[in-house]
């Protein structure tokens, strides 16, 4: 009830609350005439047992605040805080800071009786310390204090690994060593406290003090010993701290039942009245039952029939409206379990839920709204800076230019255009606002007239003259779009008055090849400018002019790229074009050429100063095989020899490429294997590890493996599930809990699914 009632509150608890109250107005005249027989009679016995009840309630807070103060003064222990702040030694146990600690606690723990047993645990070592002894492994001082209920693994979970602030853990019974092989078992009440004190999300110690459930009781002992009745105290959850007088069942019932009024007196329906008192300090209930007995005695009967018919009405009609509540509120708190996650609101600062639901559901929309818009609005801006990658050549697969193509919405249709810039003649630089406003102008127009020759044309801004397009190119469409070129330059200058020189580079038979394209034609437009051409020059034209060789400095970057991330064909493509260029389509001179060879030659030193390589005395081969290139060696050898440099450069990158990712596969399968009991173990717990993102980890786990994360993951399990299954100790249940799986039923498939007969076939046939 109490958990049902926590998780729906305070939605669930206000509709629950109207529909009691119709249920609770026919209680009142017979709870009032009940109330007054017995006011007078009990006021002295509530106001003793009332002061008792304080009493032990402000000497075990004033206890509870020492033990608070004591945490504190750890914190700002000169030789903890050197534990936890220090890198670690390469002695990794540390036994002198260690034991130099154990002994500074020595003198704590006579002190108060509260901590005459308290640990530290300090994750930097994984070590537990205590006034006694230090434990190097936390299983160690488990086996030795170990809580009744509770795995180690889950007292590891659930104590030494969460972020603690001042909590204090129910009584709970453990077993204590007190010599060797010699245990007893005591209740006690264990405070933690994470440090730094500060330190919500990533603690580097935990101080644990486990107070014996004697010392806090005994101050509630004269309570029973007085009235015969019993005492107990409950934190703010309900959960039960301690208790004298009364069984565990029967307190827990008290507990779940407590209200949040602070003196609060009410009978318990087994004679006694029930006090409960509510701390300010840490919001603990402090409960008393004292026997009502002698003032009872003239009331009974009206306590018999107004309990009778009190407590049968509450009963059904608390059924009816648990039932009404928790169908109405269930998608309501469902709506706000959303919304308080996105928003990380706890519930205590929703304040009112409907406010919070409509406010969170306007930002959303509001939200989308604008998120919406911005993306249209930065649409533009992403397809103009696609579009000038594409020209630079910063793309160097295919597959990273059809990605970000589809990303920008750029449609690449076909293989095969040409790339060409255009420059608006007629203007100087633009040194004042009048020219850069009519440039803008003089771009805008032309980028129009350019959509209505080809509407898919690739278009971007070059500079404050100049404008740069792509034109996909299909049959005899080369020609045409020279003509429809010529006709736009023609309608601009009629209707505008606006000059236009266009330089066009040679056709590519590829998208990677768009910016070999472009800086040709950036070449042709600079000849049409320096020779002051109109009109449109190609980059053929331009070339039968000049005798210079071709190696712009576009076309270096882009094989220093290419080479570093080991691109072979990439680079090799790269190289032929540069022959092509220069020994092909021009007539070198002999200084052109060796020019030309000196220039590619200083393109690998480059490449052989940045200490890339995974062999480092492959760089004096290199550099060996750069300096015995010569430019008096015939084309087809200089060809040879550059591709040979090429295809050692990569091959080592590769080489040191697939040995990063063989140890990564490594670091995945070991820590696989590590963790394939927890049940939480999914790619994004590994990819979390590792520390690179769950498309790149599955992706690089199926090529060196051939099989997927998750695939290798159920491997493991099921084959410890069988090695489990032959040795016949556990039952199937178990075993599917210790193999990571949440079911026995998840377990039986998967099971099935890789070893093609069910677990307990398995088992029969082992045997």
């Amino acid at each position: 009830m109490q958990r049902l009632w926590s998780k729906f509150s305070p939605v669930f608890r206000r509709f629950l609350i109207s529909y009691l109250i119709v249920l609770l107005i026919p209680q009142i005249a017979g709870y009032a005439s009940y109330r007054t027989s017995i006011e007078v009679a009990k006021a002295s016995s509530i106001e003793n047992s009332l002061s008792s009840l304080n009493l032990g309630k402000e000497i075990i807070e004033r206890h509870l605040v020492e033990v608070e103060t004591f945490t504190k003064q750890l914190a700002i222990n000169q030789d903890l805080y050197r534990l936890i702040a220090d890198p670690k030694p390469l002695d990794s146990n540390n036994v002198y800071g260690l034991g130099r600690m154990q002994r500074s606690l020595s003198m704590y723990s006579s002190t108060n009786d509260y901590l005459s047993n308290f640990f530290i645990y300090i994750r930097n070592y994984n070590a537990i310390i205590t006034p006694n002894t230090v434990y190097y492994r936390p299983e160690h001082y488990y086996e030795a204090n170990r809580l009744e209920g509770m795995t180690f693994e889950e007292w590891e979970e659930a104590v030494l690994k969460k972020p603690h602030l001042n909590e204090m853990v129910p009584l709970k019974k453990y077993r204590r060593e007190i010599r060797d092989t010699v245990f007893v078992e005591t209740p006690a009440v264990t405070f933690l406290q994470s440090i730094p004190l500060n330190s919500f999300n990533n603690p580097q110690a935990m101080i644990g003090v486990l107070i014996d459930e004697d010392h806090m009781g005994s101050l509630l002992q004269n309570i029973v010993d007085q009235y015969g009745g019993w005492a107990l105290v409950a934190d703010r959850e309900g959960r039960l701290i301690l208790s004298r007088g009364i069984g565990e069942e029967e307190a827990k019932r008290f507990t779940e039942a407590s209200s949040d009024e602070n003196g609060e007196v009410s009978p318990t329906g087994d004679g006694r009245l029930l006090i409960s008192i509510r701390s300010d300090l840490n919001g603990w209930t402090y409960m008393a039952g004292i026997p009502e007995q002698a003032l009872m005695t003239k009331a009974d009967r009206i306590q018999k029939v107004t309990t009778t018919f009190t407590l049968a009405a509450l009963v059904i009609g608390l059924l009816i409206g648990l039932v009404l509540a928790y169908r109405h509120s269930a998608k309501v708190h469902s709506l706000l379990s959303v919304f308080r996650e996105q928003n990380h609101v706890s519930r205590e600062k929703i304040g009112n839920e409907y406010d919070f639901l409509a406010g969170n559901i306007a930002a959303l929309i509001a939200n989308n709204k604008l998120l919406e818009s911005s993306l249209n609005d930065q649409l533009p801006l992403l397809r103009d800076a696609f579009i000038k990658r594409l020209l630079t050549g910063d793309f160097y697969t295919l597959r990273e230019l059809e990605a970000v193509s589809g990303q920008t919405g750029v449609r690449l249709r076909g293989e095969h255009g040409r790339a060409g810039i255009l420059k608006v003649a007629g203007y100087g630089s633009a040194d004042s606002e009048e020219i850069i406003q009519e440039l803008s102008v003089a771009r805008l127009i032309v980028r129009q007239a350019l959509s209505r020759l080809e509407p898919d044309v690739l278009v971007t801004d070059w500079g404050s003259d100049q404008i740069a397009f792509v034109h996909v190119l299909a049959g005899e469409l080369n020609r045409r779009l020279e003509d429809g070129l010529l006709e736009m330059v023609d309608a601009v200058y009629r209707q505008h008055r606006l000059s236009i020189t266009i330089g066009l580079g040679s056709a590519f038979d590829a998208w990677n090849g768009v910016a070999d394209s472009f800086n040709e034609a950036q070449q042709a437009l600079e000849y049409a400018v320096h020779t002051r051409a109109v009109g449109i020059t190609r980059f053929e034209d331009a070339v039968k002019a000049t005798e210079l060789y071709y190696y712009p400095i576009e076309s270096e970057q882009r094989m220093l790229n290419t080479l570093k991330a080991g691109e072979l064909e990439e680079t090799y493509r790269l190289l032929d074009q540069l022959f092509s260029r220069n020994f092909e389509e021009r007539e070198l001179s002999y200084d052109m050429t060796q020019q030309f060879v000196t220039e590619l030659k200083g393109t690998f030193l480059k490449l052989a100063e940045q200490k890339i390589f995974h062999d480092e005395s492959l760089t004096d081969h290199i550099k060996e095989q750069i300096a015995a290139v010569s430019s008096t060696d015939g084309v087809d050898q200089l060809r040879d020899r550059f591709g040979k440099l090429i295809h050692d450069i990569c091959m080592d990158v590769r080489k040191k490429k697939c040995d990063m990712h063989a140890e990564t596969v490594s670091e995945i399968i070991r820590y696989i294997h590590e963790r394939y009991s927890d049940a939480e173990l999914t790619l994004y717990r590994i990819a979390e590890h590792i520390g690179k993102p769950e498309k790149y980890i599955s992706q690089m786990f199926k090529e060196h493996t051939g099989t997927n994360p998750s695939d290798y993951v159920e491997l493991v399990r099921i084959g410890k599930a069988a090695e489990l299954l032959q040795q016949n100790l556990l039952t199937i249940d178990e075993i599917a809990a210790q193999v990571g799986y949440n079911s026995a039923h998840s377990f039986r498939r998967a099971f099935k699914r890789v070893r093609g007969v069910s677990p307990s076939t398995f088992r029969q046939m082992a045997d």
